[in-house]
């Protein structure tokens, strides 16, 4: 197999385990907040970080996403030559 196919293929899963706990520290922090279980900070503070972790989860998924279909054309293209 291809070196480049092979590191596609491992960033994307990098990428999607970052994804991932991008995703669960921050609606943990999000909840946490919420709650008011944060002193000193106002509880809509807990939606502005569910948010934006929301969006880097979604942005992050999207890249390594596109990292698979790219390892998949790729590969595709290799057969037919």
């Amino acid at each position: 197999m291809n070196k480049q196919l092979v590191f596609l293929k491992i960033a994307s899963k990098v990428v999607k385990t970052a994804a991932w706990i991008f995703l669960c520290l921050g609606s943990i922090s999000g909840i946490f907040l919420l709650l008011g279980q944060v002193p000193g900070n106002p509880r809509w503070a807990g939606l502005v970080i569910l948010l934006v972790y929301s969006f880097v989860f979604f942005f992050f998924f999207l890249v390594a996403k596109m990292a698979d279909i790219l390892a998949k054309i790729i590969s595709e293209v290799k057969k037919e030559a």
